[in-house]
């Protein structure tokens, strides 16, 4: 029995402040609507996240950095505009709340096509889930006494939290700690490529 040390781990790409600002103003006009179980995300933890690990031996983070280093280093930064609000799985059993994204999206689901094909290499299973880029808002514990969603929702295509160009990629490192959890970023890699790809 190895008694190596584990991290629980993700790769994510973070907005920049002036977008998590603008989010976090989303948040309040949807809390003023909003009514239930409710836990909202604070925006300084928001991450677009393309790959979630959950916990990892110490030991794998140079190989997973391996892989994504270059794939990284062939895709030119994206550009991404947030906005547009809803939820997951559906509006009959909401889980989770959030905002969507336009612009270099298709290129985006291509880098995350392939680096689900690297990773998995190296012994990282694809999600059964197709990956659907979003940022989430908030984590509907239960739907009894939920107010306010579908009015929210009717006016989704309204919040919007700006545009940005999406330079590179983190591996992260989740804590949990009764305050929520702690993110540390392990490695980071640049998108190094050219326009176009």
């Amino acid at each position: 029995m190895s008694d190596e040390k584990m991290l629980r781990a993700f790769l994510a790409i973070d907005p920049p402040e002036e977008i998590l600002q603008a989010i976090g103003r989303i948040q309040g006009r949807l809390q003023r609507i909003i009514r239930g179980e409710v836990r909202w995300v604070r925006p300084e933890a928001i991450h677009l996240t393309l790959k979630f690990f959950g916990d990892v031996p110490e030991s794998a983070v140079k190989a997973i950095a391996g892989v994504v280093g270059k794939a990284a280093a062939g895709v030119a930064p994206f550009s991404l505009e947030i906005g547009g609000a809803g939820v997951f799985p559906d509006q009959r059993r909401p889980r989770v709340l959030w905002l969507g994204m336009n612009g270099d999206v298709p290129r985006l689901l291509s880098f995350q096509q392939e680096l689900e094909v690297g990773l998995g290499a190296i012994g990282f299973p694809a999600e059964e889930r197709p990956f659907r880029p979003h940022l989430t808002l908030a984590r509907i514990k239960s739907s009894r006494g939920l107010a306010g969603l579908e009015r929210a929702l009717e006016k989704g295509a309204e919040y919007g939290a700006g545009e940005f160009t999406a330079s590179g990629i983190g591996l992260l490192r989740s804590e949990l700690t009764p305050r929520g959890a702690i993110y540390t970023t392990l490695e980071w890699f640049p998108f190094a490529g050219k326009n176009g790809r």
